[in-house]
């Protein structure tokens, strides 16, 4: 009798995320209070923020050009026609009790991002388009402070800021196109490389400038049915939407295989914990009964003002690792690890703009001296190493003036100190030493003092070759052209 085996169900995740990013327009979205981070408790606000009856809202055209810049570095379709409506929910710490959106006719539509995945062993990337379904402007509620001296019960009471009440957000919905959490965390890090490069938002999410709602099914592989929709609310980091996802794919598949129903529920990531807990059921659309805006008439974006803003855009950062691949004939890795920040790829192109080789720049920017910004937790803008000034150290070390360990040896005081790397060269008297006789001379008086490490070179042990280039190069205080050293101790140790 053959007994039957049940074959494992492989499931795969469909995950959209909607993330939300705060512009650094100095005044709210629709008045002129202030958007300063970190202000005294209610401190910038006023009667049309707090939605005091009789107010009228007022459209900040900066909120629009940083919309429609978005949107066209996202690939998206400009709408020259949209509106603002009304989305009722009922909150503390929104004061209207309904907040100013865009549901029906966004400012843009039917976008893309394309991202690119890093093999961590290989360093090989590929890369995988991500839909985006709309971005569209909206204004922020305030913020509760939770606060109490009952720990075991939690707090015992909350207050209410309403500084960020009516500052401008764009928000930004992708289609379900993500498939796992290295994919979702790609996505959010090239749409934080956009908003800074285009300079409409600090994206910065520890202080809550960018922020994501994941949404997560899982669905046996093949089935063209999604599954029941998990919200994972206000994540505020990569590495938090990364490991959330992984462990919701991992709850669900376990529930389904379990035979237990997935709930249609908002949920929210626990630190530490690593997990997620439900929060709330889950509203739909219907729930917050939009209707259009009465106070603010609809949006018309003309070609004058589309025709600036297209011209406004700086060149972006697929762009850009594009350029740098086939001009500079880069790796991908390295123009990814050049362009992830817009001030080093400035930092890097302003070197090349002074003569220097791309491709050794290349090199120095992301190794020795990422090095030392990670190690001292500072950006690239903080070093008092001017481009120019590692240009001059590259060339020297190309034109063979110095070497490679001698510019490694002065880097830290370039770092600090700053200053001409050339200067600093004569003044230490550390140009290489290239002349072939001088060298000849040291490695003689090298070898003769260690006669008995030659017997055991021309006996076989030919890995001592190294200990003669370190000895040559120690005597030369390190100023011999290691090039030339290797070409003169290979025929000086063979006899």
């Amino acid at each position: 009798m053959v007994t039957a085996v049940k074959t494992k169900t492989e499931y795969e995740a469909i995950i959209g995320l909607e993330t939300h990013c705060q512009l650094n327009t100095k005044s709210k979205i629709f008045c002129n209070c202030s958007t300063e981070f970190d202000s005294p408790p209610n401190t910038n606000v006023c009667p049309i923020c707090l939605g005091y009856p009789g107010v009228l809202p007022v459209l900040n055209e900066e909120v629009l050009a940083s919309a429609v810049k978005l949107g066209l570095a996202i690939n998206g379709q400009i709408a020259l026609y949209s509106k603002f409506d009304r989305k009722q929910y009922f909150y503390p710490d929104l004061p209207k009790n309904y907040q100013i959106s865009q549901f029906d006719l966004p400012i843009v539509e039917h976008g893309f991002l394309e991202i690119e995945l890093v093999d961590k062993k290989t360093k090989e990337i590929t890369r995988k388009t991500i839909g985006i379904t709309r971005l569209h402007m909206e204004e922020d509620a305030g913020k509760l402070v939770h606060a109490g001296s009952d720990r075991l019960a939690g707090s015992s009471y909350s207050l209410v800021d309403f500084n960020r009440t009516g500052v401008p957000l764009l928000e930004i919905v992708s289609e379900p196109d993500i498939r796992n959490g290295l994919e979702a965390a790609e996505y959010v890090q090239e749409l934080r490389r956009l908003v800074r490069y285009l300079g409409i938002s600090d994206g910065n999410m520890q202080e809550g400038s960018m922020r994501c709602d994941v949404n997560i099914s899982i669905r046996p592989v093949g089935q063209e049915k999604f599954g029941t929709k998990v919200e994972i609310k206000n994540m505020n980091s990569t590495s938090a939407i990364q490991k959330a996802i992984e462990y919701e794919i991992e709850r669900q598949t376990e529930a389904v295989e379990n035979g237990d129903k997935i709930a249609q529920e908002t949920r929210l990531w626990e630190e530490g914990s690593q997990r997620t807990i439900s929060m709330r059921s889950k509203e739909g659309s219907s729930d917050y009964r939009y209707f259009p805006e009465p106070d603010l008439p609809p949006l018309e974006v003309t070609s004058e003002q589309l025709n600036r803003w297209k011209a406004e855009l700086p060149e972006l950062p697929a762009q850009k690792r594009s350029r740098y691949e086939s001009e500079f004939s880069l790796s991908a890795y390295d123009a990814r690890v050049l362009t992830d920040d817009r001030t080093v790829a400035e930092y890097f192109e302003t070197a090349i703009n002074a003569g220097a080789n791309a491709k050794l720049v290349a090199n120095w920017i992301t190794q020795d001296i990422a090095a030392y910004l990670n190690n001292n937790k500072l950006a690239i803008a903080e070093i008092a190493l001017t481009p120019t000034s590692l240009a001059e150290l590259v060339s020297m070390i190309e034109k063979g003036t110095i070497s490679g360990k001698i510019a490694k040896d002065i880097l830290p005081e370039l770092l600090t100190e700053g200053g001409s790397a050339k200067e600093l060269v004569e003044k230490k008297g550390l140009i290489q030493v290239s002349d072939p006789t001088a060298i000849e001379k040291i490695i003689d008086e090298v070898i003769a003092a260690h006669p008995g490490e030659l017997e055991k070179f021309r006996s076989g042990k030919t890995n001592l070759k190294g200990f003669f280039v370190g000895q040559v190069l120690k005597k030369s205080g390190g100023k011999a052209d290691p090039k030339l050293t290797n070409q003169i101790l290979d025929k000086k140790l063979q006899g």
